[in-house]
């Protein structure tokens, strides 16, 4: 029997792998399911959300056994309560309908079931008397977001006209995104068009992966410059759909991980260690150049950035060991 009333929105099913086993089942539920916090799953265990080869299961120290099916029923969410924070954010222009400001890295875009702070939403709602309403009290003002390690420019609605407005130029494809990306390898070709469908990853929820069932995806790329010494290159891509993870998927699939981007292939072993220090935890893709019509006026307005810290410091480096390796 259940602890709790609330109505089961999603079912999902994991086995626990050889080198898994031993595992808490909380560490293996925040493995597995990383979208919530393992505190959130210590609650969702203690409450008899998770089931262990169908058995409820209540203690989050349980030691989990290899072959093991552990299932997570996910209830509906609660209402969160997320609250205004002084955190400092880089806005580039505002006025009574719309916000464009720069995400640094490491910065959550809105909060989650476990990460109620410490977001841009709670950013937000310190530094703007008011967001659109229509993405929820979790989601003021977000019309789309980007990757917690990714740094760029984003657009913030203000009012439920510009919120509805975005909404449907981000639908239509009528607002230009355009990255820039440090990835490791060289291609042989200085453009590149990658129609590749997008799905969640079978085994690992936490991933995406390129799968026929999945949603269509399409990428353009270009080579800017290469560091053959080092097989690195910064690449510019737009994208014409916004897939979860779709540049880091796609770059991956083509064989050109983004630094930093541990999840889809970097290996922090195939550069030189002082790269390491500069990335950080940061994947590096950076959000450069965005373009839509301004809500109210319909205006086309375009934002173009240089390059924040730490893919500034990251870029120059390269530059510089590649002098020194020539």
């Amino acid at each position: 029997m259940l602890g709790s009333k609330r109505t089961i929105v999603e079912t999902l099913t994991f086995e626990v792998a050889e080198e898994q086993e031993g595992l808490r089942l909380d560490q293996f539920l925040s493995q597995a399911y990383p979208d919530f916090s393992r505190s959130y799953h210590q609650r969702l265990i203690e409450e008899g959300y998770v089931l262990v080869d169908g058995l409820e299961i209540r203690k989050p120290s349980k030691r989990l056994k290899r072959a093991s099916q552990i299932t997570l029923l996910i209830p509906e969410p609660e209402p969160l309560e997320v609250l205004p924070e002084n955190i400092p954010i880089d806005i580039v222009y505002e006025d009574q309908h719309i916000l464009v400001l720069i995400k640094p890295c490491g910065l959550v875009v809105h909060p989650s079931p476990g990460y109620t702070s410490g977001t841009l939403v709670n950013a937000l709602l310190y530094h703007a008397k008011s967001l659109s309403s229509i993405g929820g009290v979790e989601r003021p003002g977000i019309v789309h977001r980007l990757d917690k390690n990714t740094m760029g420019l984003m657009v913030v609605a203000k009012t439920d006209m510009a919120h509805r407005s975005l909404a449907e130029q981000f639908k239509e494809r009528k607002v230009e995104k355009l990255y820039k990306a440090l990835v490791k390898g060289i291609p042989n070709w200085s453009y590149k068009l990658i129609e590749a469908p997008i799905g969640r990853h079978t085994e690992d929820r936490k991933k995406f992966t390129i799968r026929e069932e999945g949603k269509p995806a399409k990428s353009e790329v270009w080579l800017l410059r290469a560091f053959p010494r080092q097989s690195v290159s910064l690449l510019k891509v737009k994208i014409h759909t916004g897939r979860t993870h779709q540049i880091r998927v796609h770059l991956s699939h083509i064989g050109f991980p983004i630094l930093g981007d541990t999840t889809y292939g970097f290996k922090r072993s195939s550069v030189d260690k002082r790269l390491l220090q500069t990335l950080g935890g940061c994947h590096m893709l950076l959000s450069y150049h965005l373009s839509f019509e301004h809500p109210q006026t319909g205006q086309k307005l375009t934002f173009e950035i240089q390059e924040p810290e730490p893919f500034k410091s990251t870029l120059a480096l390269i530059e510089k060991l590649e002098e020194e390796l020539s």
